[in-house]
Parts: C-alpha cells; structure tokens; sequence
C-alpha cells in the first residue's frame, strides 16, 4: 500500500457544481476507479445501496463483508477502501453537507458511525425505486427546476435510508435522561475532540457538572468520559499513523498534543504498544 504525507480526501468533481452526484455502479465502472482500493476519506456524505453482488470492506481498521443487499452510509471522517469486489449492482449517492437538510443532519450525527445494514426483501423495491428516481432527475439538467426537484428527491431518499436505520435503533423519546446526555456528550466529542481534552469542558458546553456527565456516560457505556475523549484520540491517531506518512510528533502536534512524550505515553497506554510499533506491525 502506498502511503502519503496527508490521508488523501476525495472530492466531488468541478462537474458537479450543485454538491449532488448519482450513479449506478458496475464491476467494470468499479475497478476503473483505482483509488477505491486505497485508503481516503471524502469531504462529502456517501449513501450506498448494494443491491447484489460481493464486497469486502474496510472501515476505520474493521472489516465489513456483504453478500446481501444492504445499505451503508459513510460519513466525510471515516477512512476506509475496499478490499474485493464482485459481481456488484450498486446505486450511490454522494452529497455535499449543505444540501442535506438540517434535521436529516442532526439525525446522522445523532447515530453516526453506521455499520451495513442489511435490508429486508420487501423494502428492497422501495429502496431501488427511490434510487433510479433520484439517477433519472440528476441526468435532467434542462428542467427549470433542476437542482430543486434533484435536491428535494435525494432527501427524501436520505430520509428513507434514514427511516430503516431508525427501526432498528431505540426511539430518542425512549432513551432515559442518561442516555441523551451520553448522546449529546459523543457529538460534542466527535466535534472537539482535536481542541478539547478535559472532561469539564464538555460538561460546560452541556450546563453540567463534571460529575454528572461522569455518572451520565459511565452508566450508559460502562466507561468514564476521559476513556472516550482518549479512544477518540487514539482512533484518529491510528488512522494517521497507518494511512499516512507523518511523523509520530507531527501527529502528536495535529491531534492537540504540545507536549509530545505525554501524547506517546498515552498512545502506549491505550494501544499496549508505542505509535512507532504500531505503524510498523500495521504496515508489513
């Protein structure tokens, strides 16, 4: 695997200028596209459905395999690649964050990381229906609604993507008080962790004390906030160090670490390894 300074970013082409692509994708059109199989992040928002075929995924060091049709929803932080493709009917959707609506938003952020889902029969036609509606408005760029009837149409996919991820998710309504504000603390923390690294400053931004968003999180996930705030840390550290070639102090600085042998001890602490060890087992 070949591997650069910065983990490369994918970007929406200057052809769409609108922040909004669709395609029906192929094995042939797949493999055409080589940078699919190295590691990159996107600085947009990707919705797939895989309607048949196989795919090996890798998504932040986990592998996903899908035989069956199933949804997936990548958001633009994630690092990942594919590792085999075969035999794949796939739609994608690929959008920019400006164009999702702003509660479509709070919910991907609310339920963010998403792994595959895998989707039942029936809503298997609904699901293609909606994708070959959204493709068929995308290639009408003379309608003199264009951009809105497209816009409107890839959120109210979006919304149905959202719908079957939901079902199998317990409603907001029913999650106790502990449970929102150990939702409302991993959003901030996926914001902030790069900035903030003291318990007391995610609590400040909640109106609560220390305490209590300890007691929140720690009855909810088993752990204190500052095992989260260091995982997080550790995970990005991680993506550094195995997809791109900055230096271990380089990424120390970049992460928030001034203090560069504090930021190796913990890396050591959490990973039982040093950072130099693990891009090196990692790499061979």
């Amino acid at each position: 695997m070949q591997h650069k300074k910065h983990i490369p970013v994918r970007t929406l082409p200057n052809e769409f200028g609108n922040g909004i692509a669709l395609a029906k994708v192929s094995p042939e059109s797949f493999w055409e596209d080589e940078e699919t199989m190295q590691a990159h992040r996107h600085d947009y928002h990707f919705f797939v459905f895989q309607k048949s075929g196989v795919t090996l995924m890798e998504i932040d060091f986990e592998q996903y395999h899908t035989d069956k049709p199933t949804i997936l929803y990548q958001s633009p932080n994630q690092v990942h690649r594919a590792l085999k493709v075969e035999q794949i009917e796939m739609y994608m959707l690929i959008i920019n964050e400006e164009n999702i609506s702003a509660d479509y938003r709070s919910i991907l952020q609310g339920i963010s990381p998403l792994k595959p889902l895998e989707i039942d029969l029936e809503e298997l036609d609904i699901i293609e229906k909606s994708y070959n509606l959204c493709i068929d408005l995308f290639e009408r760029t003379t309608d003199k609604l264009y951009f809105s009837l497209l816009k409107d149409s890839c959120n109210a996919l979006i919304a149905l993507l959202l719908s079957l991820y939901l079902k199998y998710s317990e409603p907001v309504d029913l999650l106790s008080r502990f449970e929102r504000i150990n939702k409302a603390f991993f959003l901030l923390l996926e914001q902030d962790f790069q900035k903030q690294k003291r318990p007391a400053a995610y609590a400040a931004k909640l109106n609560i004390s220390v305490s209590y968003l300890n007691e929140c999180v720690k009855n909810t996930t088993g752990f204190a906030v500052s095992h989260h705030i260091q995982q997080r840390v550790v995970l990005e550290a991680k993506r550094l160090l195995y997809h791109a070639d900055k230096s271990v102090k380089e990424i120390a600085f970049e992460l928030g670490y001034e203090d560069y042998p504090y930021f190796s001890r913990l890396f050591t602490k959490i990973c039982g390894m040093s950072a130099k060890a693990f891009r090196s087992k990692n790499r061979d």
